[in-house]
């Protein structure tokens, strides 16, 4: 059990190529014994197994202690190479994938860039992203709300990103615990859409706190909604000062350029 986010360590993460052979929705063919050595009278009612709360304390900083060290093995893999990642990470429906396939199919040219999408199921995501050609890899994280350290190091293990490059990380739809869990990535951007309303920063400041980017998205939609950029934009500001924010629309082009900037100038965040 994650005991930061409550997600179960038995969610059977499952790393993908789409196109090969096997695709997700097949049988392993095999159980997966828990350790659990006790039984349950038919019959008998639950019962709850108690646990302080020091332990409950103990348990995160273990999970989160073991996370970090993954995550800086796969940093130092990922500079050792060259290699510049992203964690992209927002609510579901942000628009993620959709910038994703815009800035691949206009910088493809330019960049070499690589995607490990990571979603709950479905090859959904991953399938859209190699339409583009850009190499992908999958992750499902089952009933877990995030990616972590460990499930990175099986995405690059299977994608093997080339040199010199761009790799761009999908987060699963969440703006709670992908937050909290280092991958190893080098920028962390939030992606904010304007369907979602300008008090988003202040609901979920440790998101908007943890990232150095913050994108907000769709905003060709926003001659028909009451949505005020200007508010939202102070929330951000006040959770995060140091924030870059940039506003795009992904579908129409608007503000992709300064985006497009921002991947080519080394992909660091200009200083504030």
């Amino acid at each position: 059990m994650c005991a930061t986010c409550g997600c179960s360590d038995h969610a059977d993460p499952r790393v993908t190529s789409p196109g090969a052979q096997h695709g997700s929705d097949h049988d392993h063919g095999h159980s997966h014994e828990h350790g659990d050595d006790h039984h349950h009278d038919v019959g008998a009612p639950p019962h709850v197994h108690a646990r302080p709360a020091s332990r409950i304390v103990q348990i995160e900083q273990d999970v989160l202690a073991k996370n970090d060290r993954l995550a800086a093995h796969n940093r130092g893999w990922l500079d050792g190479r060259g290699i510049r990642a992203w964690n992209l990470m927002s609510s579901p429906g942000a628009g993620k994938t959709t910038l994703l396939e815009r800035t691949i199919r206009d910088l493809g040219a330019e960049l070499a860039m690589s995607v490990i999408e990571g979603d709950q199921a479905t090859l959904r995501d991953a399938e859209r992203i190699r339409a583009t050609g850009c190499p992908v890899v999958q992750i499902n994280t089952g009933s877990g709300c995030h990616l972590d350290a460990a499930m990175l190091a099986e995405g690059l293990r299977q994608l093997d990103p080339p040199m010199h490059s761009i790799l761009m990380i999908e987060n699963v739809g969440n703006l709670v615990c992908p937050a909290l869990f280092d991958l190893g990535e080098h920028t962390r951007a939030v992606i904010m859409s304007v369907t979602e309303g300008e008090d988003k920063p202040l609901k979920y400041p440790h998101m908007f706190r943890a990232s150095e980017v913050m994108v907000l998205s769709k905003v060709d939609l926003l001659p028909h909604l009451d949505f005020d950029v200007a508010q939202c934009l102070a929330h951000a500001r006040r959770v995060n000062p140091r924030l870059e924010i940039l506003a795009l629309s992904a579908t129409r082009g608007d503000g992709l350029e300064d985006w497009y900037d921002l991947l080519r100038r080394g992909r660091q965040p200009a200083a504030v």
